[in-house]
């Protein structure tokens, strides 16, 4: 089986391909296919699923909330699918990508070389799905953060089965059920 998971942009991109090895069975590839931002995702949605050839691929659409209703954009996304024939599971990360990794402060703290687990007990490192806007939160505590070099930092130290970050878990969760399925 092979998952094919269709992302905004080259960060998404760079967390999955440390995770989803991780998290697959060894029976269960992946293909990333990363795009420039939500408009070329959500263009280029319905074309790849009409023209995909491999009815027995699964797709993965991953798509940053931002400042969206959660319940509409996923409808949204929905709708783009409605004419493919393979099996598409659609997870929303609430907020942006920085929430995922709010939500392991202890990847954080071992990518960058200083303590910040202490925040744990912050509600808002708590809930980091709620936060306004994440990456800014992130690079309050790094001012040097940036997208993908973070990405390459942290995602080796992420666990996937530690989180606080509930739409990672829905993430993570999601996969799983796909490579039961």
């Amino acid at each position: 089986m092979r998952l094919v998971v269709m992302v905004e942009e080259q960060s998404m991109e760079e967390l999955l391909g440390v995770l989803l090895p991780r998290l697959l069975p060894n029976n269960v590839s992946a293909l990333i296919i990363p795009h420039t931002g939500k408009d070329d995702l959500q263009k280029s949605i319905p074309k790849k699923l009409r023209a995909w050839k491999s009815q027995s691929d699964k797709f993965i659409i991953v798509h940053d909330r931002d400042s969206s209703n959660c319940v509409k954009l996923k409808n949204d996304i929905r709708l783009l699918c409605r004419n493919s024939k393979n099996d598409c599971l659609i997870r929303i990360v609430c907020g942006e990508l920085e929430s995922w990794y709010l939500g392991d402060l202890n990847a954080v703290s071992r990518a960058y070389g200083k303590d910040y687990t202490p925040l744990s007990a912050k509600r808002k490192y708590r809930e980091p799905d709620n936060l306004a806007n994440a990456k800014d939160e992130l690079r309050k505590l790094i001012p040097a953060y940036q997208p993908i070099s973070g990405t390459k930092k942290i995602a080796g130290y992420m666990d996937i089965d530690n989180n606080t970050s509930h739409s990672f878990n829905v993430f993570v969760d999601g996969v799983r059920m796909m490579c039961r399925a």
